[in-house]
């Protein structure tokens, strides 16, 4: 179920309900994530994680590899939120009037 940008709610920051979705299969390299955005710098896709990840609704695995490589998946909490997010999209398509 895709509902992000007609979302008349923020969870979290701007981004965050668009990291929830790319997240909502599970684990995904960075790049991974940043391909499901491509409209969003890594930079701000990079800051959305980590305070995601101070949240406590993503974790974050680096991998002593080189070229190192990084993964991130929802918590259990992050999952939750994806809850609340469905509903909040439900909401939003049975009470907006489309433009």
């Amino acid at each position: 179920m895709k509902c992000t940008h007609e979302l008349p709610y923020r969870i979290g920051g701007r981004w965050t309900a668009h990291v929830l979705r790319a997240l909502q299969g599970g684990r995904r390299r960075f790049g991974e994530v940043r391909g499901e955005m491509p409209w969003v710098t890594a930079k701000v896709l990079a800051e959305t994680l980590r305070a995601m990840e101070r949240d406590g609704t993503v974790s974050r695995e680096a991998f002593e590899e080189n070229p190192p490589r990084v993964e991130y998946e929802l918590t259990a909490q992050g999952r939750k939120v994806l809850g609340l997010l469905d509903l909040c999209c439900d909401w939003a398509r049975e009470n907006l009037v489309e433009t």
